[in-house]
């Protein structure tokens, strides 16, 4: 047997294995550069199909708000028809919630001068096509279209009620018409259903006969729980018929008069007794009204209407991510509970008025033409608990009102996912466990919760979709960011971020990504880092960017940052993370909360103290919104111009135009304000003060003129004699401070002090003829004095048949029917009326306006109830014209400017 020869390696065998290595090899650097070159082009092909789609959706956005005003006009041109053909529509026809009819408001849109020679079947289809193209969703997911629209801003009404989409002034959940905005009906359409011709019809014979709306100080007029706010059902229809009619009749008893708590017990009796927390108070009745003043009777609603014209304010203070610039060239954002749609050059405004409480969030949908705000929970009914409204940011129609009684606390995060669409939702619930839950927002009424989990033990700050990855979702917070994957069963599976050898922060504060798909974080030590696309690593670290946390990460559509920070900068990145320019906010507008790309190279910033401001890194920076940060007590309004000054617990003293909705200039005094006045004079203003300082400023200047201390409690109110010779001051020390005007401007000479009350003033009145002074406390005493002597007037008869310059008082025979019942005596914290004596305006602990006919001397006085507040409404007053009115929300820190239509 032969042995096996070895091969024996030859010069010509080693080379030719040499070059097949080094083949290899080459073949697979070929391989790494081609690969790499396919994923650059991936990536590539990616951000021009993003690209794409953005101008796909710039033009739908464009094509759509287009529609809106065409159809504003088309409305318009139907209006000034049917008007003629009618006598006019100065006083409209069963125009409330409780009557079925609903107007349209047309925007401040320029029409052309020929307009009513166009056809009105040439608008037609412009608006059927608006409506095709807003109610697609609505038709397709929920088979049928919103059940009530409303317009912004309004100058033409018209009776849509037998068409499609229903435009109307309404304010939601009022019992009246209110604003130039849009909003959904009363109880919004994904959760009620369709009223039943039987409802209508009472509806209809309500409004025509003027009583369709809300009977607010009886529960015999008051709307059945089931049915939506301002619609009487057939119960209580059966009420109404039945006991309702029977009072407005007036053939009552006449042996003594009660009410539930109002009551005259004989008919000669020349005063009632208001029964307020248990306790009686005696109101003497003007002579005048002897003969004819009856308990049974029903004053009827004013036949003019509140319509919201502007909100002034933002939030900025403690929620994130809440300014989005639309394609159709509005800003959103949002105050109290209003979302509010700002076009920056034609300075024009309009309100989603859905939510019945603070608004916490805010998410645009990927098509630009969709926005999610959720809401925390309200003061009344079902529809006060935390949700999430979808709604349409062209026609303000809602959509869907998602997780109505899921949620526990306010939803404070929300986000739509970015690579499928827009499909699903991703909400953050603020309650003790930190829910993350997961919604199908199109899937039948009030959504398809997917799924939902813990998501930390600390608090969340924001929740974001990967904009290419789909199912895969970022929460960041304290001691926290977590990578999430949604599988295709609707599990969430967790992976948390692994800082490794970098420097793990107290808090991961903001986010966004890279056109390749990289997460970019920042933290509360003004760090910045890249996570890798697909990984929970950190992939590139950036130290110290700022001084102290980053609020904010804006990506640019270029492929750069914007960051913002506690600092004050707004720094400039490239797409490689390189800084390129700085920016710096002032300090008196507060620190960067978040950012956004506008129009061209302009920046949205929106700071902590409730600002926003419109600029880039070649220009200075200039406010467009701006507004308090604390609770804000005082309201005043100017008595010759369209001015008001407001003041709060910020300290800020700020004299606002309503013409322009602009601040005319803003004063830090250095201390709480609690109540402000204007003299009659115009040149100076009066603000009350802790520690019973008060102090005198010059409207033009700002200037500190003087103070002046009296007591050492809270300067609760301020009043002005309409001679302009008095000024009456209300302390929380239970008494009235009288000064003598001089005729220098600041200058006071004090008469004395007027004491008698048990509790602190909270209102003050002057009569007409500057003699009298009447006086609210907060133990409901209703008290008169003569001003001069200081003294109290104990003799009704001198007092009960003057008349007054103001009403503030909550507490007169003007105002007995604005007290409901079961309500506190603190329930009610401002009341005013226009100088014409037409309207009563009341303002409550629970963000509503009501709007009355003067006096409100009925205990059954009917009202039209407005909301857009979210907490206690300090203030109510009306501008000099009366036709405007404002009110101040307390604790969302916002002024809302109505005018009465």
């Amino acid at each position: 047997m032969s042995a096996v020869q070895p091969i024996l390696s030859t010069p010509d065998t080693a080379k030719k294995t040499m070059d097949v290595t080094n083949g290899s090899k080459e073949w697979q650097e070929m391989l790494e550069t081609e690969k790499a070159g396919l994923v650059e082009r991936v990536y590539d092909l990616e951000r021009q199909v993003l690209e794409h789609k953005d101008e796909i959706v710039c033009l739908k956005s464009t094509l759509a708000d287009v529609l809106r005003r065409l159809a504003t006009i088309d409305n318009s041109y139907e209006n000034s028809t049917s008007g003629s053909g009618r006598g006019g529509t100065g006083t409209p026809a069963a125009s409330g919630v409780g009557g079925g009819g609903h107007h349209m408001v047309s925007d401040n849109v320029s029409s052309a001068s020929g307009q009513n020679s166009l056809s009105s079947k040439s608008f037609r289809f412009s608006r059927n096509t608006l409506t095709r193209l807003n109610s697609t969703v609505e038709e397709k997911r929920f088979g049928r279209v919103p059940s009530r629209v409303t317009s912004s801003p309004s100058r033409v009404k018209t009776n849509l009620a037998q068409k499609a989409i229903h435009y109307s002034n309404g304010s939601l959940h009022s019992d009246s018409m209110s604003s130039h905005s849009i909003s959904p009906a009363p109880s919004p359409s994904p959760r009620q259903p369709n009223a039943s011709a039987v409802t209508n019809s009472h509806h209809a014979l309500l409004a025509s006969s003027g009583m369709g709306k809300r009977w607010s100080s009886t529960g015999d007029f008051i709307s059945s729980p089931g049915s939506p706010s301002g619609t009487v059902s057939s119960g209580s229809m059966s009420r109404f018929s039945a006991k309702s009619l029977l009072n407005l009749s007036g053939n009552s008893s006449r042996q003594g008069q009660s009410h539930p708590y109002v009551q005259r017990k004989n008919d000669d009796d020349e005063y009632v007794k208001l029964y307020i927390s248990g306790r009686p108070i005696v109101i003497h009745i003007p002579e005048a009204q002897l003969s004819t003043y009856e308990l049974t009777k029903v004053q009827p609603a004013p036949n003019r209407r509140l319509r919201l014209d502007w909100a002034y304010g933002y939030r900025g203070k403690d929620c994130r991510s809440n300014l989005y610039q639309l394609p159709t060239g509005e800003m959103v954002y949002f105050v109290a509970a209003v979302v509010i749609l700002y076009n920056m050059d034609e300075h024009t405004q309009r309100h989603y008025l859905g939510h019945t409480d603070d608004v916490k969030s805010l998410a645009v949908h990927p098509n630009k033409l969709l926005v999610a705000s959720g809401q925390c929970g309200g003061h009344e009914g079902r529809e006060s608990l935390p949700h999430i409204l979808i709604w349409n940011s062209v026609s303000l129609a809602t959509l869907n009102m998602i997780g109505c009684g899921e949620f526990t606390g306010s939803i404070n995060c929300l986000s739509f996912s970015r690579a499928d669409s827009g499909n699903i939702l991703a909400a953050i619930d603020d309650s003790p466990d930190k829910i993350i839950s997961i919604w199908d927002w199109q899937k039948k009424e009030g959504g398809r919760k997917i799924t939902e989990t813990k998501c930390s033990v600390d608090t969340v700050v924001a929740v974001e979709f990967h904009p290419l990855d789909k199912g895969q979702i970022i929460t960041i917070g304290k001691n926290h960011i977590a990578f999430w994957s949604l599988d295709q069963n609707g599990m969430l599976y967790k992976r948390m971020g692994v800082f490794e050898s970098f420097e793990k922060p107290k808090y991961v504060t903001a986010i966004s990504f890279t056109q390749t798909g990289d997460v970019v974080t920042g933290d509360s030590s003004g760090n910045l880092a890249v996570w890798k696309r697909g990984t929970n690593v950190i992939s590139r670290f950036l130290k110290k960017v700022h001084e102290g946390p980053v609020f904010t990460i804006c990506a640019l559509r270029n492929g750069g940052f914007v960051t913002g920070g506690k600092d004050g900068l707004l720094l400039l990145f490239d797409d490689a993370l390189h800084m390129k320019a700085e920016q710096i906010v002032e300090a008196h507008f507060g620190a960067v909360r978040v950012v956004a790309q506008g129009k061209g190279s302009q920046l949205l910033i929106g700071t902590t103290k409730n600002c926003i401001l419109s600029g880039d890194f070649t220009l200075s920076l200039v406010p467009i919104v701006m507004g308090h940060t604390d609770i804000l007590w005082s309201l005043a309004t100017h008595p010759q111009v369209a001015q008001f000054v407001t003041g709060g617990r910020d300290r800020l003293l700020q004299l606002w135009d309503s013409l322009s909705h602009s601040v005319v200039w803003s004063k830090d005094i250095g201390e709480p304000i609690h109540s402000v006045q204007i003299a009659n004079a115009g040149d100076v203003i009066v603000a009350g003060g802790v520690g019973g300082r008060w102090s005198v400023f010059d409207i033009v200047t700002r200037e500190l003129l003087a103070t002046y201390t009296d007591g050492q409690e809270v300067i609760q109110c301020m009043q002005f004699s309409p001679d302009g010779n008095l000024l009456a001051i209300g302390s929380k020390d239970n008494c009235i401070y009288i000064y003598q005007c001089t005729k220098v401007a600041h200058r006071f000479s004090k008469i004395g002090k007027c004491t008698g009350h048990s509790s602190f003033i909270s209102h003050l009145d002057w009569s007409k003829d500057s003699q009298v002074l009447r006086s609210n406390s907060g133990d409901y005493e209703i008290l008169y004095w003569n001003p001069t002597l200081c003294r109290q007037i104990t003799n009704q008869g001198t007092v009960k048949n003057l008349e007054w310059a103001t009403q503030n008082c909550s507490v007169s025979f003007e105002t007995i029917g604005i007290w409901p019942e079961n309500f506190d005596g603190t329930d009610i914290n401002s009341v005013c009326k226009d100088g014409e004596e037409q309207f009563l305006v009341c303002a409550d602990d629970f963000g509503k306006i009501r709007l009355f006919s003067f006096p409100a001397s009925q205990p059954k006085s009917l009202s039209h109830s407005y909301k857009g507040h979210s907490s206690h409404v300090t203030s109510v007053q009306f501008m000099h014209d009366g036709v405007r009115l404002l009110s101040a929300g307390g604790m969302d820190t916002s002024v809302l400017q109505w005018r009465v239509v």
